[in-house]
């Protein structure tokens, strides 16, 4: 029930190992407004880069959220394990620079990418 900031795919490759798919759709809200409300005790944290901080449930090893560096006082948490509607439509492939290459984007996102992954390419 948290208003988004943000709603993209990620290609970055750490994503891409992290969930073992092409890509990972993310949404963002402000830090100050996420609390877990239940099973924190579950959750699992990790340093996956000198940026970035991933989080997910150490009973099924679902990953739940990240925060990193890149943007403060924000948590990104996977469309996938949102219960409900996300209050935006997705508008841009982030790290798409970095995308599988067996991977094909049929649609007309906004591509983004370079070092900071939201470059315009």
């Amino acid at each position: 029930e948290l208003p988004t900031l943000f709603a993209g795919h990620c290609h970055c490759t750490m994503c891409q190992r992290a969930h073992g798919a092409g890509f990972v759709t993310w949404i963002g809200v402000r830090e100050d407004g996420f609390r877990i409300t239940s099973g924190e005790p579950e959750v699992v944290h990790y340093r996956s880069s000198a940026h970035t901080t991933r989080s997910f449930c150490g009973r099924c090893g679902s990953s739940m959220f990240c925060n990193g560096d890149n943007h403060e006082n924000v948590i990104d948490i996977t469309v996938a394990n949102v219960h409900g509607e996300i209050g935006r439509e997705v508008k841009s492939h982030v790290y798409y620079d970095c995308r599988a290459s067996w991977l094909t984007v049929n649609d007309d996102l906004r591509k983004l990418g370079g070092d900071s992954g939201t470059e315009p390419l």
